[in-house]
């Protein structure tokens, strides 16, 4: 499932994910799962027809990203897995950036992030310019429904009903996956 919340240039991106890594990190060798936050860059081009027609919206690269994970076989809302990703080079996430507040309280530390966003921007080395004041606006405004919406996902994770692998792959078929729109 996705999530998408569009400002002017910048949006943020919310979707469940399940992960299969067959080289596990800092000794995480179970799947794991949760939801992935990430503030994008958005385009939407000129109407390719009349008044009327649909708009081509563009979600486009990575600023920064967030991932309430955990292990997939943990009871729910652990969050033993549960870091971010301050630096991201073009769409290549940098190394997880663990924090104990994350993981302890996750949605409290992600509305700061978007009620602070100079803090975010420099935390990020996202340049200044690249979001406007009507961005950091709408994002310190949309907090509470995105942070609703992260809410709504982790209990649907926690309820089996979205963060699993999928279907059509049976035990031992497969040695890495990742389930999920981001």
């Amino acid at each position: 499932m996705l999530y998408a919340f569009a400002f002017e240039r910048v949006g943020v991106v919310v979707s469940d994910l399940y992960f299969l890594n067959p080289k596990p990190l800092h000794g995480q060798e179970s799947p794991e799962r949760g939801v992935r936050l990430e503030l994008r860059v958005f385009e939407s081009d000129e109407l390719p027809g009349s008044i009327y027609a649909a708009r081509p919206i563009t979600i486009g690269r990575p600023l920064w990203r967030v991932d309430l994970l955990q292990d997939a076989n943990a009871a729910p809302n652990t969050f033993d897995r549960t870091h971010h990703h301050p630096n991201v080079v073009g769409w290549e996430p940098g190394p997880r950036t663990f924090v104990e507040e994350l993981s302890d309280d996750p949605l409290p530390w992600l509305a700061d992030k978007f009620t602070n966003i100079s803090s975010l921007l420099k935390e990020a080395g996202i340049a200044p310019e690249e979001i406007s004041a009507a961005d950091a606006d709408g994002l310190r405004n949309a907090a509470p429904e995105i942070m609703g919406t992260v809410r709504r996902m982790l209990e649907r994770v926690w309820a089996g009903e979205l963060g699993q692998p999928k279907d059509d792959m049976g035990p031992g078929t497969v040695t890495s996956m990742r389930a999920s729109w981001l």
